[in-house]
């Protein structure tokens, strides 16, 4: 397995687990394994999603919808759920939707997914970066055939692999051979990166980021950060992309999940506007221009006599509300059957279609979620096998799938590991 992240452990250990003969090791570039799985839900792990209708659920994926949708028919949402609670490990459901551990704690999932590892004897090797995968031919290259006289090769008259490895710290090269392979390295944020797996024949989407917070320099609203509100409407001007749900307001600008879902679906296109867009947010999504206006009128005589700064009649922070008074200029003494008609005109325009001027996005390096990968006309969705090389798997973001936030991306995680590892199993039975 290449690839020490959630899809890669979960391809290795399920198939050492239906396999007890097969060698599993897990190679990983980095000094640490899970690593996404140890930071995403603010450190809880958003497992997956409680939604058992697979054609809801592809809803929730900018791209490769159909390609989950014939995966899900085997490994699904129930699936998942079931497979942790057979190792101990339970799931709550949360008001959005989001599963997480009932610990809190993603501690819980790694110690898991380690535990199974240990327990199937797979082997896992960090600070190792595969180099190349080639095939194996009965006569090595030149600079293979120097390779072999300073490396430890596993002589596997049968391997059907060769894979070249760069240690960390170290100046050689090591070859080891394998009879399958699954790559499940996550994305990566340059179409450079991808070149090694280019070599092996495959097409890329080229990577652009996805799920990432929109920057605001230099807007007012900034200073309200630490605000949340738990619905509203947002969309890009001059565009047809929209998408509502909770907004967060931080230090350089908006996140939240409907932020974060706004990202995923215009991934390709906001990458095209070099993120320098228009943002317009309804902070009150039930209201619209005209309705809000009535509303207003339906207050000027309800409660004309009262202040409006002390007087918040939708929901709204208290903050938030006072800031959308100051920004249009309406004095703290001024009552609600004061209020001019020209105030309340851009207050209502203000509250229904804020627009902020975008200048930048913002990544979490180690949540960093990208749109491209291996082009999934060049991999069977019903084995997660190539169609261009036999015996190589691939599963998780390395695929052209990427997911909203709510635990959908893991859920592709869990589900092409786990097809891959039964796919690995079915060609190894037929073997044999």
């Amino acid at each position: 397995m290449i690839g020490g992240g959630a899809a890669g452990f979960f391809c290795a250990i399920n198939a050492a687990r239906v396999n007890p003969l097969l060698e599993v090791i897990i190679l990983e570039k980095s000094n640490k394994v899970l690593s996404k799985v140890r930071v995403s839900g603010g450190g809880r792990c958003n497992v997956t999603h409680a939604c058992f209708e697979i054609t809801e659920m592809i809803k929730r994926y900018p791209r490769g919808a159909n390609f989950v949708k014939k995966a899900f028919h085997q490994f699904f949402t129930t699936e998942t759920i079931n497979w942790f609670a057979e190792r101990g490990v339970q799931l709550k459901t949360e008001p959005d939707g989001r599963m997480f551990p009932v610990s809190n704690s993603s501690q819980t999932i790694i110690d898991c997914l380690s535990g199974e590892a240990e327990r199937y004897r797979v082997s896992v090797r960090m600070g190792v970066e595969v180099k190349s995968v080639k095939r194996e031919t009965s006569v090595m290259s030149s600079r293979e055939a120097v390779l072999s006289e300073v490396c430890s090769i596993n002589n596997n008259d049968a391997a059907k692999f060769i894979l070249e490895l760069g240690m960390t710290g170290a100046t050689d090269y090591r070859l080891l051979t394998a009879d399958y392979i699954c790559i499940a390295c996550g994305g990566y944020p340059k179409a450079s990166m991808f070149d090694w797996l280019r070599d092996t024949g495959h097409s890329i989407e080229n990577p652009v980021p996805s799920l990432f917070t929109f920057n605001m320099p230099g807007n007012a609203i900034t200073e309200l950060m630490g605000i949340s509100v738990g619905n509203v409407k947002v969309k890009i001007a001059g565009t047809k992309l929209e998408t509502a749900g909770p907004l967060l307001i931080t230090h350089w600008g908006m996140s939240g999940p409907a932020i974060l879902k706004l990202s995923a679906w215009g991934a390709r296109d906001l990458a095209l506007k070099h993120y320098e867009f228009t943002a317009v947010i309804n902070w009150l999504p039930l209201y619209n221009e005209q309705t809000l206006k009535e509303k207003f009128e339906d207050l000027r005589y309800g409660i004309a006599t009262q202040k409006m700064i002390h007087k918040n009649p939708f929901g709204l922070p208290a903050r938030l509300w006072e800031y959308f008074l100051k920004q249009q200029a309406v004095k703290d003494e001024t009552r609600w059957g004061e209020l001019p008609a020209a105030l309340q005109h851009k207050l209502i325009k203000m509250i229904c279609a804020q627009e902020c001027a975008v200048k930048g996005k913002t990544t979490f390096k180690e949540e960093f979620v990208t749109a491209g990968g291996v082009k999934l006309n060049e991999v069977d969705a019903n084995t997660m096998m190539s169609k261009r090389m036999p015996g190589l798997f691939f599963a998780g973001e390395i695929l052209d799938v990427d997911g909203v936030t709510g635990g959908f991306n893991f859920q592709h995680a869990w589900t092409s590991g786990w097809i891959a590892s039964k796919s690995i199993h079915t060609m190894l039975s037929n073997a044999s």
